[in-house]
């Protein structure tokens, strides 16, 4: 079964998404306005600055564009500041998020771009050999709702959740060449499309 994977190409490791997919032998196209959002099965939002790319989403319409697609059954995945856009809040500041995924963020909880490190992480969700997660200022997740799934952990916070078909990773699996996540949300994207068109 065919699907076209969308990467929000507003600020961050756009580029590197889109490769990793085509890695996979998906088709991934790169989306700067909600009608393009419209045209996928599955949407990623990478990683970035997370106050400059709401503004720029809400600037563009895409965040109600984001909304609408979760709405219709899209699966949506978020790395890094990509899983801060799409969380219900965020720890101690007033930042606006689509509130998609039901946990409660730290921004740049694991320090600052100095302490940026690649762990070994447990994720039985992937198997049994540990992922290299590349972590860059990377949020932690202090909080989260009663429908989440907690998939892995880091230094006791959560790093890798999901809550139906909406993923959040601190970390960024496109800057490896282990593909294993990006695998995982592809069969999250292909199981949504199959019961979309058992639907329709």
């Amino acid at each position: 079964m065919s699907a076209t994977i969308g990467v929000l190409a507003v600020q961050g490791d756009v580029i590197e998404h889109v490769q990793a997919l085509r890695d996979l032998g998906v088709e991934a196209t790169a989306l700067k306005s909600p009608e393009e959002v419209e045209s996928v099965d599955g949407l990623i939002i990478p990683g970035g600055e997370s106050t400059t790319v709401i503004r720029l989403m809400e600037r563009y319409h895409l965040d109600d564009a984001v909304v609408a697609a979760h709405k219709r059954g899209v699966p949506v995945w978020g790395t890094c500041m990509g899983m801060i856009v799409l969380a219900r809040s965020v720890a101690d500041l007033d930042q606006r998020s689509l509130g998609l995924l039901d946990v409660t963020v730290r921004r740049n909880a694991f320090g600052r771009q100095i302490a940026s490190a690649e762990v070994a992480l447990d994720i039985p969700a992937l198997g049994e050999q540990p992922f290299p997660a590349v972590f860059i200022r990377a949020p932690w997740i202090e909080a989260v709702g009663p429908q989440v799934d907690v998939l892995a952990q880091h230094q006791g916070y959560g790093v890798f959740v999901r809550s139906g078909t909406v993923l959040g990773t601190s970390f960024h699996p496109e800057l490896t060449r282990d593909r294993r996540v990006h695998e995982y949300f592809l069969s999250i994207v292909r199981a949504s499309v199959s019961r979309r068109e058992a639907i329709a």
